[in-house]
């Protein structure tokens, strides 16, 4: 089994980073055999600016930049998809929200132009978000953030593909011992039947 883990922080010495190698190890002592790669979109520079052509693309008028192609080759090769981010604005940072925009098109992720009904073409890939928070559960709770966060993210991005969410945690930096213990056990739990 191989696990797609994507980081979107652009300090590679980040508790970000940290959480997402402490995922890869758990997936890895989980079963001989699995694999993991992570994909550092800021180290790796994917541009996450919504173009014209990404427009056409979604209009099917345009097939997808090799960049983007490569993207979905990469999502396509994993049996699960990980996202690792901070929370900037309560939701993901602009690299990672780009990454989405321009990887997950109509016609790849779902399509919603061949019929009169939406086909959600992404059900085979499981999804994990692990979001990593500077405020405390308290600020969470106290205004609905984490709920709106799920509901746009989950709900609107995932399920809207298919791609069932399996893990959708809210860790907070104030305790780095206990996100990396966190995301050590969801990295043993990723292909978990």
């Amino acid at each position: 089994m191989h696990a797609l883990i994507v980081v979107a922080n652009p300090n590679p010495k980040s508790l970000t980073h940290s959480v997402a190698e402490q995922i890869a190890d758990g997936v890895s002592l989980k079963a001989q055999g699995n694999t993991t790669e992570i994909a550092d979109l800021a180290a790796e520079k994917f541009d996450p600016f919504y173009t014209v052509e990404d427009i056409c693309v979604l209009h099917g008028k345009a097939d997808p930049s090799p960049e983007v192609l490569a993207e979905q080759q990469r999502i396509s090769r994993a049996n699960a998809l990980v996202l690792v981010h901070p929370v900037y604005w309560w939701s993901f940072p602009a690299l990672l929200k780009g990454w989405i925009d321009r990887v997950f098109t109509n016609g790849w992720a779902y399509d919603d132009t061949s019929s009169d009904r939406l086909i959600k073409k992404l059900q085979y890939l499981p999804v994990h978000i692990i979001s990593i928070a500077g405020a405390d559960m308290r600020t969470y709770a106290r205004h609905g953030y984490y709920g709106a966060m799920k509901t746009q993210i989950n709900h609107g991005i995932f399920n809207y593909c298919g791609a069932p969410v399996k893990t959708s945690e809210l860790m907070f930096q104030a305790d780095a011992d206990t996100c990396l213990r966190k995301a050590h056990d969801i990295g043993l739990k990723i292909f978990t039947a």
